[in-house]
């Protein structure tokens, strides 16, 4: 039996943390709601608790910035965005919310019909292009809900704050068409843009554009933002003026706005045809990335399809319909693999982590000598949101990973092969691997200097498990065999430093070094494990059944170590028979099918865990009661129904009903005591969340994950000819192979014996 938190009711905690809001909300009220949030810049989100028609929305740090909307019923103004106060205008009464995969629905009455405010950041990872692409649909629709007919126009606009994290610099703007003029685009950008610079996380480069098709109906207005507003509540239309006063962001706060006419809404209550519109922040080049040759600047992958940003645009617009139907299939999808994965509450979480995860990596391509697109020159950068804006960092992929393998595997690749490609270069010099590609996003210069934060059993563990993982899910292996030399000295690595690990930091950096450490030696163990597959897939079976050897010895040694003197639990650390923590780690041992640790020892642990379960779940470790909710799910997923259900509850239960008055897009670190959020926000670790369908081989949203992913090109092929040895020396053929293996072996039992006796790293 679980400790008595373990049943707490979701509704007793929901009504004890906040009370609840006037509206319904399906499945829960989050502490922010996500409304357009498609890339690391594309980001617009409401805080939960709030409605629609009552507050701005933000940018994923908390900063505010405009988005306003405005409907008019029977000649009556009423505010439907935004909190912006326009005399004339009442406010319309949001009566429900649903927060779905994709999709994030409104329902406001204004007068005497039902507005629909529907925003959509499609999720099209077996679409690479449409994937790419940082644009969200907004559309509006109404029915009549008293039975009479009614006139309805409804109003939008967005302001310059878009396109800069400093109000005081100057913007300006223009009004594009599609040479068809079929497609308007308010385009709005800096006077003086600075590439590859951000200001509060937000990018000093690039366009802002809101657009709609064209009709009869439609009016536009470039101006002030009260004056623009006054003339819809006014009028229900607009001017058509262009100002063209450029000016700072914060003068007379220039918004950018459309208003059309929904027509005659039927007294029969049959929804009009819908108001849409595209927005989003589009720059090209996105990131500038270090090679051996110098920067390299590298474009958007969807330019690959569409030429230009109003190309895109125009496209975008015109697929709305199957868009919509498509959201909806993925929601259904979701919900029924997480229902068959663990439970509806498990469905739950999925659908509020799944475009926060997705919109924190970008995918770009680079130029040929003729400066033309490289379709084929595949990489994506992912942003380290929040906690330091580092850029690929491999210990945040290493939690995203399960979402890769759910949603398209061949994502996974082109996170890992900038990393590959770099590290094979032999401009960073340590012979672990590296822990990012550059310091702050979208930088990545790399470091040539070896100071990056070191993590290196951490990384190196991560970067090998995660290869093996894409070739075994795809049947690709070109990444694992042009990389095999880089792979192998990671792993030697691995052989000399896993069992006993050094005083270091692991990925959960914020709570500090620690020797010993037994989730690390875990990883470590599983990596050197992993080169073994990674040989075998590679024809090599001497290398491999030599990795496979060290790792089933280093396994027994492990326990030893790291079991408590009562067995009933691992230690967090060798020594330290009171400690204990989340061995996350072991879940790469079931994903990649290994079975090195036996059963007994994930039964022993998740029997463990059921007696130390709080609140809002399991305390990351005995040094302090906050836990993570990706490494709580990671657990989940290699324990028994029970305790996975468990974990899955108070995670949501977390994610439904604490801070519910920060307005911060989902954390993953938290008290688990109280639930109190202590750091972090809207990072792509959620994707962790998955981790249960992550362990579902034919349970994907790319279908046959055989055929995902395929070469790419650059790279080196390593750092090193096949000379016999494993890129470091280490002999891996004949009998150099068991002269070797005896003398690691030798060290590896020295290592030992001083943790036993001293618990001391030499």
């Amino acid at each position: 039996m679980l400790a008595a938190p373990f049943f707490l009711s979701f509704f007793w905690v929901l009504g004890f943390v906040t009370a609840a809001p006037s509206w319904t909300s399906s499945p829960l009220e989050p502490a922010s709601i996500p409304l357009a949030v498609r890339s690391p810049y594309s980001q617009a989100w409401l805080a939960g608790g709030h409605a629609l028609s009552e507050s701005w929305p933000t940018f994923w740090t908390g900063g505010p910035f405009s988005w306003a909307g405005y409907a008019r019923v029977d000649g009556v103004a009423y505010r439907t965005m935004g909190l912006a106060g326009i005399e004339g205008a009442e406010v319309a009464q949001q009566t429900s919310v649903s927060v779905n995969a994709s999709s994030t629905h409104f329902v406001l009455i204004a007068g005497g019909v039902e507005l629909l405010y529907t925003f959509v950041s499609p999720v099209e990872p077996t679409d690479l292009a449409k994937q790419s692409l940082p644009l969200s649909y907004m559309s509006v629709t109404a029915r009549a809900v008293d039975g009479r007919a009614h006139e309805v126009q409804v109003y939008a606009d967005i302001s310059a704050e878009w396109v800069s994290g400093d109000v005081q610099k100057t913007a300006n703007w223009s009004l594009e068409k599609t040479a068809d003029g079929r497609v308007l685009a308010h385009k709005v950008q800096l006077a003086n843009e600075e590439l590859f610079t951000e200001v509060d996380d937000r990018i000093e480069h690039g366009s802002a554009y809101l657009a709609t098709t064209q009709s009869a109906s439609l009016t536009f207005a470039q101006g002030a933002d009260i004056d623009t507003r006054k003339d819809f509540v006014a009028n229900g239309r607009l001017s058509g003026l262009l100002d063209t006063n450029f000016r700072a962001i914060s003068d007379n706060w220039p918004v950018f706005a459309f208003a059309s006419s929904l027509g005659s809404v039927a007294a029969t209550g049959v929804q009009a045809p819908p108001f849409v519109l595209a927005l989003g922040h589009i720059r090209d080049p996105v990131v500038q990335y270090v090679t051996k040759a110098g920067m390299q600047t590298r474009s958007p992958l969807w330019m690959t399809k569409w030429g230009s940003a109003l190309d895109a645009i125009s496209a975008f617009l015109g697929d709305y319909d199957q868009a919509l139907a498509a959201a909806g299939t993925l929601d259904a999808r979701i919900s029924r693999d997480g229902i068959n994965g663990a439970s509806d509450n498990y469905a739950s979480l999925l659908r509020l982590s799944l475009r926060q995860a997705l919109a924190t990596f970008e995918l770009t391509v680079s130029k040929k000598a003729d400066g033309s697109l490289d379709a084929t020159d595949i990489l994506a950068f992912m942003k380290e949101v929040s906690s330091n804006g580092n850029m690929n960092t491999v210990d945040v992929i290493f939690p995203f990973w399960p979402l890769v393998l759910y949603a398209n595997p061949a994502l996974g690749k082109y996170l890992l092969e900038p990393i590959f490609k770099y590290q094979s270069t032999g401009l960073y010099p340590n012979k672990y691997a590296v822990h990012d590609l550059g310091a702050h996003y979208p930088n990545a210069t790399g470091h040539n200097d070896g100071q990056d934060e070191p993590m290196p059993l951490e990384e190196s563990g991560n970067m090998i498990v995660m290869a093996l993982s894409y070739a075994q899910r795809t049947g690709d292996k070109s990444q694992i065999q042009q990389y095999s030399a880089l792979l192998a000295q990671w792993t030697q690595f691995l052989i000399s430093n896993a069992l006993v690990p050094a005083s270091q930091i692991s990925t959960d950096d914020f709570a500090g070094a620690l020797g010993n450490q037994t989730n690390l030696a875990v990883k470590g163990i599983i990596g050197i494990a992993a080169m073994g597959e990674i040989m075998k897939l590679n024809g090599d079976s001497a290398r491999a059944d030599t990795y496979t050897s060290f790792a089933k010895d280093y396994v027994t040694r492990f326990r030893a170590l790291a079991t408590s003197r009562d067995k009933s639990h691992l230690k967090l650390s060798y020594g330290d028979d009171a400690s204990w923590g989340l061995v996350y780690n072991l879940y790469a041992d079931k994903l990649l099918g290994l079975n090195l640790f036996p059963q007994d020892l994930y039964d022993t642990q998740t029997a463990w865990y059921k007696t130390k379960m709080d609140n809002f779940g399991i305390a990351l470790d005995t040094r302090h009661s906050y836990t993570k909710s990706d490494w709580q799910i990671w657990t989940a997923a290699i324990a028994d129904d029970d305790l996975k259900g468990a974990l899955v509850d108070a995670v949501l239960r977390y994610a439904g009903t604490s801070d519910i008055n920060s307005g911060a897009p989902l954390s993953d670190w938290y008290d688990a005591k109280n639930g109190s959020t202590v750091g972090f926000r809207a990072r792509p670790v959620v994707g962790g969340h998955f981790a249960v369908l992550g362990l579902q081989k034919d349970m994907s949203l790319s279908g046959d994950s055989s055929s995902a992913g395929g070469s790419t090109t650059g790279g080196t092929g390593g750092s090193g000819t096949d000379d016999g040895t494993d890129g470091d020396g280490l002999d891996l053929n004949g009998d150099g192979a068991a002269a070797s293996l005896s003398a690691s072996r030798n060290l590896a039992a020295a290592l030992v014996l001083c943790a036993v006796g001293s618990l001391v790293y030499l």
